[in-house]
């Protein structure tokens, strides 16, 4: 469906109309989530250079393409290259959009992960506290982006080994996706996988194992509701 309307637009429009660069990146960033990274970078550095040209840097769409280039060049291992263009983009995002805004708060996050990924673990705990107080003030407690920000933070604590921290955001946000996203959403499922590693890490095996069982039952009761 994404390339077919690019086709389109691209016939109907141009390369350069604004509706079909918003299909390109669309397109971009599908290709990014199966997996297919070279096709989403040539497709996100076209589209970059084409809004820089259009709009300029600080314009929001050019801001975006950045940001899904610097994500996709983060996934093929170019972390270093993809930090210095996070930094860039929430430089600008903070200067345009402000510290609060929810494009600013997805560039602090997506840098915290890379940073993460270059064994930064100080400086990635520290802007994913600040996301974190943001987000759960922002956006509230229970919402998809905070609970990210959450397991981002507690993944990080794990990598300084602050265990007890990190079980106690884990339960908590265990508790929150539980109810909103229910037991068997892949978040919730690798919520509850990284408890029970940092579990296992702050010297609770047990109380690790059984959260696995219960885990493993909740699992079976919900594939004999299935085949009811």
């Amino acid at each position: 469906m994404n390339e077919d309307t690019l086709e389109r637009r691209r016939r109907l429009f141009g390369d350069d109309h604004p509706d079909t660069l918003r299909s390109v990146h669309g397109l971009a960033v599908v290709l990014h989530a199966l997996g297919e990274r070279a096709e989403a970078r040539r497709l996100n550095e076209d589209t970059l250079e084409r809004r820089r040209r259009l709009f300029g840097d600080d314009h929001p769409d050019t801001l975006r393409s950045v940001h899904s280039l610097a994500a996709t060049l983060h996934s093929l291992g170019e972390c270093a290259k993809a930090r210095r263009m996070k930094e860039d983009t929430l430089e600008r995002r903070r200067r345009v959009f402000g510290d609060d805004h929810p494009d600013t708060l997805d560039s602090v996050h997506s840098l915290a992960i890379t940073l993460h990924s270059l064994g930064e673990y100080a400086e990635a705990r520290s802007l994913d506290e600040d996301v974190l107080e943001r987000r759960r003030r922002v956006l509230g407690e229970d919402h998809p982006d905070t609970l990210d920000s959450a397991l981002s933070l507690v993944i990080t604590l794990c990598a300084l080994r602050e265990f007890a921290r990190a079980v106690g955001l884990l339960k908590e946000t265990r508790a929150r996706s539980r109810r909103i996203l229910g037991d068997e959403h892949p978040f919730t499922d690798a919520v509850t996988q990284t408890l029970v590693r940092a579990l296992t890490a702050a010297g609770k095996p047990h109380e690790a194992q059984k959260l696995l069982v219960s885990r493993h039952k909740g699992g079976q009761r919900q594939t004999r509701r299935k085949r009811r």
